[in-house]
């Protein structure tokens, strides 16, 4: 650019120094001389002018294609956006389906486990009052055994000593202390083989709210339509520690 400057700086001193033109305004200049340094002003102008006058030569076309690339960019971001969109919803539908089928397969599995949970109990119910049944039988058989060997105890001894009222009395006084001690055990066995199998039923019965509770969060949360995943870990551990 400095050059540029220079030879027009260059060309106005020729021209003001040029021999003028009897009877007129013109005057005689150098025709080298102003050719040369015209050629310097074409050499010195910058690369970036010519393109310049290029883009305004070419300005429609430029601005035409600028559109077409800016029309071609925002329908190409639609379509990625909807492609976005679609496998984002594809994706969320297959979480949600994934959560559906975890959360039937935890139901199952817990529904499982509450019916084997009762059936054990049941029958573990019905072991202990077979037992508790049979151990107050055979206390009241013993008992009764005892009974009546006391009773043929006391009347042998009655026979022996019918004369002697305070050993037949002392006899039957025995006989019915052994047969009360008898009653009493079996009533006490009796009374702890309800309390055991009422605290073995209390355990189960705190198992099946436990499975409930369980049963029903995950129907809940089955009704959320993004809905946290069924915490298993939780429940495990609840039904771990009622174990």
């Amino acid at each position: 650019m400095y050059r540029v400057f220079e030879a027009l700086d260059e060309l106005v001193t020729i021209v003001e120094e040029a021999r003028g033109v009897p009877m007129t305004s013109g005057c005689v200049v150098p025709r080298g001389d102003v050719l040369e340094l015209l050629d310097d002003v074409r050499d010195a102008i910058p690369q970036e002018l010519d393109d310049a006058q290029d883009v305004l030569d070419h300005r429609d076309e430029v601005v035409s294609t600028a559109a077409a690339q800016a029309d071609k960019s925002v329908t190409d971001a639609r379509n990625e956006a909807d492609r976005t969109v679609g496998s984002a919803r594809a994706e969320a539908e297959q979480l949600l389906a994934d959560a559906r089928e975890q959360a039937d397969e935890l139901l199952a599995e817990a529904r499982a486990q509450a019916e084997q949970a009762v059936t054990a109990g049941r029958r573990e119910y019905e072991e202990y009052v077979g037992r508790a049944q049979s151990e107050a039988d055979r206390m009241v058989q013993a008992g009764r055994a005892a009974y009546e060997q006391s009773v043929h105890e006391g009347k042998a001894e009655q026979a022996r000593l019918v004369a002697d009222t305070e050993v037949v009395q002392a006899a039957n006084a025995e006989a019915k202390r052994i047969v009360d001690e008898a009653n009493e055990d079996g009533e006490r066995l009796r009374s702890e083989c309800d309390a055991y199998v009422d605290s073995r039923l209390a355990d189960f019965e705190d198992l099946l709210s436990r499975t409930l509770r369980t049963v029903g969060k995950g129907r809940q949360q089955l009704r959320s339509p993004m809905g946290a995943p069924f915490d298993y870990e939780e429940w495990h551990a609840g039904n771990t520690g009622a174990n």
